[in-house]
């Protein structure tokens, strides 16, 4: 829980190719509105995806050294690929201020860019597959 409420964000990519996404905030002032979305994937997407998280190198990272969760709120990534499974926590990150200012921010600084790459990802993927107009 943050200061604004039980107010989340999450997605996951299952192996069979589906993203299961959820929200759950004050949107648009309805308190505790949960939208929830799922879309399947294509193999290339899946690749990209991968792609996305193996060049960013967080698997080398540790959150030893991040600021932890308090009450503005926290966020954690969980990465499963092959045989390898990682998990990260640390406090809500708002801008690279916060990233400057920590004890581990060249690490800090790849996991909040790969949150950023990720969540656009996942938008995007979304979006498209939502639209109502479709793409001329």
């Amino acid at each position: 829980k943050g200061k604004f409420g039980h107010e989340f964000m999450e997605f996951e990519f299952l192996p069979n190719g589906v993203l299961k996404y959820a929200n759950n905030s004050s949107y648009k002032s309805k308190e505790n509105e949960m939208i929830r979305k799922q879309v399947q994937c294509s193999p290339a997407v899946i690749e990209e995806l991968k792609r996305i998280i193996t060049e960013s190198e967080v698997t080398r990272e540790d959150d030893n050294q991040w600021p932890e969760p308090d009450r503005v709120g926290e966020q954690n990534l969980e990465v499963k690929i092959g045989n390898e499974h990682i998990s990260f926590t640390c406090a809500k990150i708002a801008s690279m201020l916060d990233v400057q200012d920590s004890k581990d921010p060249d690490g800090l600084r790849i996991f909040y860019y790969l949150v950023q790459d990720l969540k656009c990802f996942v938008f995007s993927l979304i979006s498209l597959h939502f639209k109502i107009k479709p793409i001329p």
